[in-house]
């Protein structure tokens, strides 16, 4: 992970500042005693942080000063906030397994959960996820808790999923909740519904999450058609109602609000390394890489178009590794906290529903990163595709 080293000597400070870089990078600091705790940092200026830690000490201050007790500086260039951040949470995590959590302090993201392990599968916000691929699906992640509320409330009024919260054992007798007197559930708890309406429900609302929103939308848009074709104008004009209502709902999710086990993208990042750019993989909420792109192809690859050339470093990041739900959570906190950023740098692409990067985009984008030029507007795929 942290690439170079250094010995360190007081009386050699000098030749120590000299052979750092006056650049980002995340560096450890080792005492010679071997059981004292490292100190581990990230910084936008490595040669200024070392002078300040490991300088003579100054009269009549309160500055951390590791002069006399470091004997060993490991560092690894960056070229972005974002490696920056992901590059310390892995040196942090191998280096004190049991308390680097809080010194990341991790916020993790709202996510929306489908309980489809429910024999009335029914719907929550949360921020622990589960095991991917077992009896629950993720949506997500939202900025905050009060978005992904928002999110799936407005959602589910379109569908007569339930929304209360407790083990159903459906009883004739049982009164209902004002959800059913509103004609807005099933109402399995008194058998309001037969349990194969129900579970076509649910997969009306799976859909319409899976899609973000393009099944719905799709399925009101050919209703309205029919009801126009037989001249039921009325219903026609009722349905083009909740299609109005459905369309904020679904144009302000953003791009990377997705089904958690499905979500698959590219992030580009500015590199160390002169001349690139770097790559992350994101697979299911999972960060690997980085993987550094060269901007001019080497001698073998000039044949070679530029989306050849990322298919191929695409094509070398290693497979991605079963992780537990506690690491999925956290590197998903990454994710979010830089992509839901006022001003972040560097681009990320989505892959489509067929799972495709959209190549094109790609290139352009890495373009734009290497020059350090503003990245394109989000714009949602159109429904359909």
């Amino acid at each position: 992970m942290l690439t170079e080293r250094l010995e360190f000597a007081p009386e050699r400070d000098a030749e120590v500042f000299a052979a750092v870089p006056a650049a980002p990078a995340v560096f450890l600091l080792r005492a010679a005693d071997a059981r004292a705790e490292p100190y581990i940092s990230k910084t936008a200026n490595l040669r200024r942080r070392l002078q300040r830690l490991l300088g003579p000490v100054e009269e009549r201050t309160k500055k951390l000063n590791l002069r006399d007790r470091v004997r060993v500086v490991e560092y690894a260039p960056t070229g972005s906030d974002f490696e920056s951040g992901f590059l310390l949470y892995c040196v942090l995590r191998s280096a004190f397994p049991k308390t680097y959590s809080d010194r990341m302090r991790f916020r993790f993201a709202p996510l929306v959960k489908l309980h489809l392990e429910n024999e009335y599968p029914r719907a929550s916000i949360t921020t622990r996820l589960g095991r991917l691929g077992g009896g629950s699906l993720y949506y997500g992640p939202f900025v905050s808790r009060v978005a992904a509320e928002k999110f799936m409330n407005d959602s589910l009024d379109f569908f007569k999923m339930r929304r209360c919260v407790d083990d159903l054992h459906p009883d004739p007798k049982f009164p209902g909740c004002i959800y059913s007197e509103m004609k807005m559930c099933l109402a399995p708890c008194f058998k309001g519904c037969s349990d194969e309406e129900y579970t076509a429900e649910v997969s009306r609302v799976q859909a319409y999450f899976d899609s973000g929103g393009d099944s719905l939308s799709r399925e009101l848009s050919a209703e309205r058609e029919a009801a126009s074709a037989r001249l039921a104008f009325e219903d026609a004009a009722a349905i083009h109602v909740r299609v109005e209502k459905l369309k904020p709902i679904v144009s302000q999710l953003p791009e990377i609000v997705q089904r958690l086990d499905q979500l698959s993208a590219l992030m580009i990042q500015p590199s160390s390394v002169e001349g690139s750019v770097a790559f992350f993989r994101v697979e299911g909420g999972r960060i690997a890489g980085p993987i550094g792109f060269s901007i001019q192809p080497t001698e073998h690859a000039k044949s070679q178009s530029m989306e050849g050339r990322v298919q191929e470093i695409l094509q070398s990041f290693p497979p991605a590794k079963a992780k537990s739900a506690l690491e999925n959570m956290e590197h998903l906190a990454l994710l979010k906290r830089w992509y839901y950023r006022g001003s972040r740098m560097g681009e990320v692409f989505f892959a489509d529903a067929k799972g495709e990067l959209p190549m094109r985009r790609i290139v352009r984008g890495i373009s734009r990163v290497f020059r350090g030029e503003k990245a394109e507007a989000e714009v949602k795929p159109p429904e359909g595709t």
